[in-house]
């Protein structure tokens, strides 16, 4: 057996089930297992004992309203970059119909409370990394509960580039700030995951 063999085998099996999946069925998500998933997420380490962070399950019109905000968006974008027009288009369709076409979805939110506040901008920035540290570890409990229950998901990072866009299209309240959507449902009948490459732990764990 070799070293990558081995370290594969010794890890748990719920974490090496989670892939990045986005092609689902139009199987429905029960309202059940997307209160696990956000109850998982909010069992997350965060600074201060705090839970800096709002999950806003979405509906289908939900879906829609924030598939075409974060599209007029990134399509500002991508005109200002002097995209051709045709693939400018191509990408937001896509974008749109990725989103549209999940069964459910989670958009996670930042908020200041419970947080410190400081009166000099690094600490203050530091303590906004910290939230935003926590909401990954959210999103990664919610993604592993969804495996768990023979979900698949995907973590769209859409969100960080236009949170005011995302925000406004869902007329969320203004303390909440747009970060990560992770799209749910369960798998697509064709869907085959892809082999996952070895990890070179020489190149990721370092020693001192």
């Amino acid at each position: 057996m070799t070293a990558s063999s081995s370290l594969q085998n010794a890890l748990p099996r719920f974490i090496t089930d989670r892939r990045s999946v986005r092609a689902f069925s139009q199987k429905a998500v029960p309202e059940t297992l997307l209160d696990a998933c956000v109850s998982a997420a909010c069992l997350a380490p965060a600074p201060h004992h705090s839970r800096p962070w709002r999950w806003v399950t979405l509906g289908k019109k939900g879906r829609s309203d924030l598939a075409q905000g974060m599209a007029a968006s990134w399509r500002q974008d991508l005109t200002a970059d002097a995209v051709e027009a045709k693939e400018i288009d191509r990408l937001c369709h896509a974008s749109i119909s990725r989103i549209t076409a999940a069964p459910a979805a989670v958009l996670g939110c930042l908020v200041r409370e419970g947080l410190d506040t400081y009166p000099d901008n690094r600490r203050q920035q530091a303590e906004w990394n910290m939230a935003l540290l926590s909401l990954g570890a959210g999103v990664e409990n919610l993604l592993l509960t969804a495996t768990a229950h023979g979900l698949s998901g995907c973590w769209i990072a859409a969100p960080v580039f236009c949170p005011d866009a995302a925000r406004q299209a869902l007329r969320l309240d203004a303390a909440l700030t747009p970060q990560a959507l992770i799209l749910l449902g369960y798998p697509h009948h064709a869907y085959t995951p892809p082999e996952r490459p070895p990890i070179p732990l020489a190149l990721y764990r370092l020693q001192r």
